[in-house]
């Protein structure tokens, strides 16, 4: 584990308190910042993830004659590529989610005259 996947794990437990406590308090402002530390927590995480899956590869890569080696380094690319394709549209996911559901407890908790 390298340490942007801890950090991003941190994150993601820092962002559950915090928007448990801000919706514990009717705080949309605090539960939407935890939310947001998750989002960013997970996105650390999977950065890091990605960073150890390459590694991985070029380590591998580099144990392989020089032929696999431009092989193994493409398809570390690829493989970079296809996780930061998931992480973004993960991330975009869970803000449209929380965004939605953000602006559902605002609906709820809207006073009209």
């Amino acid at each position: 584990m390298n340490r942007d996947t801890a950090a991003g794990k941190f994150d993601q437990l820092k962002g559950k308190a915090k928007q448990s406590v801000g919706e514990a308090l009717g705080n949309n402002k605090l539960a939407n910042s935890g939310a947001a530390d998750q989002v960013k927590g997970a996105v650390k995480e999977a950065w890091g993830n990605t960073k150890d899956a390459v590694h991985a590869v070029a380590g591998e890569a580099h144990a392989c004659c020089t032929a696999k080696h431009s092989e193994a380094k493409q398809n570390a690319a690829d493989t970079a590529h296809d996780v930061r394709e998931r992480i973004t549209s993960t991330a975009q996911n869970v803000k449209n989610a929380v965004s939605a559901k953000a602006e559902a407890l605002q609906r709820k908790h809207t006073h009209t005259p």
